[in-house]
């Protein structure tokens, strides 16, 4: 994979704190994806913790070129997942990974090595 479209790597996360190689200032929420990275603002998409993560943000990653995508659902795991936006991404053949900001962070990390990976991180509750 060139680097151009590799996904960015997160150098380091911790409450309220992402931090990508590259990037300057730290996000506290951001969405990550082949190319780049960019603030994840939950107002745009009506994203609460409960219902939780909408199906508009996960289309951003695949827009991007995702195939493989990584979904944190904070540090004490009060971000919910619709059943809605994981059937989207099971109906585009899009292997979808649910976990505690931490270890999505470890495994976005390594898939990030090889893959087309796009990731929505979480840095709080």
């Amino acid at each position: 994979m060139n680097s151009k479209n590799r996904s960015p790597h997160i150098k380091h996360a911790s409450w309220g704190r992402l931090e990508i190689d590259g990037k300057a200032e730290p996000y506290k929420d951001a969405k990550l994806f082949p190319g780049g990275s960019r603030d994840w603002n939950w107002r745009e998409t009506g994203t609460s913790h409960n219902p939780g993560i909408q199906i508009s943000d996960v289309q951003e990653l695949l827009d991007h070129g995702a195939t493989i995508v990584v979904l944190s659902r904070g540090m004490a795991e009060c971000l919910q997942v619709p059943r809605e936006t994981l059937d989207f991404l099971k109906k585009r053949q899009i292997t979808a990974h649910v976990l505690p900001t931490k270890e999505a962070v470890a495994l976005y990390n390594k898939l990030s090595e090889t893959e087309p990976v796009g990731g929505l991180f979480h840095t709080t509750c």
